[in-house]
């Protein structure tokens, strides 16, 4: 969360990505630092994830995270 407000402060756009288990908690955090930085969230949990299950995950995101990312501010 740091890391994208980070580089939004500095002109670069960015979207964080998290599991699902931590929706309420990145909510929470954005907005105790005064921020609403855009965010997609994937399955949980992927500690366990083979690398084709994790790369099934990214594919599966990746469109959310381009959308996010070209969004007109």
């Amino acid at each position: 969360m740091h890391d994208i407000i980070d580089l939004e402060a500095r002109g670069v756009p960015g979207v964080f990505v998290a599991t699902t288990e931590f929706v309420d908690g990145a909510e929470h955090q954005a907005r105790a630092l005064g921020a609403e930085p855009a965010g997609v969230y994937v399955e949980h949990p992927i500690q366990d994830r083979t690398d084709a299950e994790m790369d099934a995950i990214a594919d599966r995101a990746f469109a959310q995270v381009l959308a996010a990312l070209v969004k007109p501010a």
